[in-house]
């Protein structure tokens, strides 16, 4: 089997109102993202998505068609689609960075195997390690009404933990976590994302007050990811668990977080790492040092949304009963580009059974939602 060619169409879908995320990094209310599909000699062909915001990734649709057409389909054009373990080393070599381009590319060879094999992606990882994955409701950063009701609406959607966007300024990260504390009563569980939008004095002071008033179990990328000691400073220093996201794209930054002691939790993504063979490598380190993972998220749509919850399916370091991921997509969105939207049900998705990803994009929808 060898791959012909690569068919890219650039998206829109509107964001629900719900989750138009504010933070630290700036307004998330649409998401320029490429849906791909990977084609073969065999008549079998793979979906992937490239799920990326320029203020995040630094990488969009535009960029994302422009390199795989001039760059790393050239590359993979001839190259057989099932050895999969051999195709990001081949990427690498066609263009640096640029994980959320290569990582769709990399989600659609898994389709290709999984449907060749007749087998769900989650099977071709080892298995289940749980039958449905537990998500968590991410509260913008808005003013505290507004994070109250948000809040709120995520409990009547059936989801059973949150965390809130904070790092804009500590007075007002404190009353919106406060609010959504109110909304949603003690028990549930609270964490704090601020992005990187603190210096670490802050962070300590902030978080300790988060804990003490509000009751978070965690604490999310408190500084920005340029000194991985700022991390570890705050972790000694704070009574929760820290979890590092924009710190941790690749196995190099995890293994650097472990050294460090910076971080009990590790948000993982099919996007950042470019893969899910990455992500799960990423997983393995957390593990052997007695961390823990969650999958985090930039809002991805079904594909890549798809992609996470077979990762999170199979993968045994991803603790996502304690730190429920944010595969947020099935919800985020007002109008799916599958032709089966994925189930969420009682605070949790689940992985499809069919094979591949075990997702078809609906061609209509496709061109609905088609830019440029």
């Amino acid at each position: 089997m060898k791959i012909t060619r690569i068919e890219t169409f650039p998206v829109r879908v509107p964001i629900c109102p719900e989750f138009q995320i504010r933070g630290s990094l700036g307004f998330h209310a649409e998401s320029p993202f490429l849906m791909l599909r990977v084609h073969t000699d065999e008549g079998v062909s793979g979906v992937g998505e490239v799920s990326c915001t320029p203020l995040w990734s630094g990488e969009d649709q535009v960029t994302a068609a422009h390199l795989i057409h001039n760059f790393l389909e050239p590359a993979l054009v001839g190259q057989d689609p099932l050895a999969i373990e051999r195709l990001p080393a081949t990427m690498r070599r066609a263009v640096a960075g640029n994980p959320f381009t290569k990582s769709a590319l990399e989600m659609a060879m898994w389709d290709i195997l999984g449907k060749v094999a007749g087998l769900p992606v989650y099977r071709l990882l080892g298995g289940p390690v749980r039958e449905t994955v537990p998500i968590k409701m991410s509260v913008s950063g808005a003013e505290p009404e507004r994070a109250a009701y948000l809040a709120d609406w995520a409990m009547r959607q059936g989801l059973k933990a949150l965390k809130v966007k904070v790092g804009i300024e500590p007075e007002a990260d404190v009353a919106r976590a406060k609010a959504v504390r109110s909304a949603i009563g003690p028990k549930v569980r609270l964490g704090a994302d601020a992005n990187g939008g603190w210096s670490p004095r802050v962070a300590i002071q902030t978080i300790r007050r988060l804990v003490d008033e509000c009751n978070i179990y965690f604490a999310e990328q408190p500084v920005a990811p340029l000194d991985v000691q700022w991390m570890a400073d705050v972790r000694r220093h704070v009574p929760v668990p820290v979890m590092a996201d924009e710190s941790c794209y690749t196995i190099q930054d995890a293994m650097a977080l472990v050294r460090a002691g910076a971080a009990d939790i590790l948000s993982v993504y099919v996007g950042k790492g470019g893969g899910i063979g990455a992500a799960r490598k990423i997983a393995a380190v957390a593990e052997a040092a007695g961390l823990t993972c969650t999958v985090g998220s930039n809002l991805e749509l079904g594909v890549a949304s798809a992609a996470m919850a077979h990762l999170a399916t199979a993968t045994p370091g991803i603790g996502a009963e304690e730190f429920p991921c944010d595969i947020l997509g099935p919800l985020a969105y007002e109008d799916s580009l599958l032709t089966e939207p994925l189930e969420v049900r009682d605070g949790a998705v689940k992985a499809p059974d069919k094979p591949g990803l075990g997702v078809e994009l609906d061609d209509a929808k496709l061109a609905r939602y088609r830019v440029g």
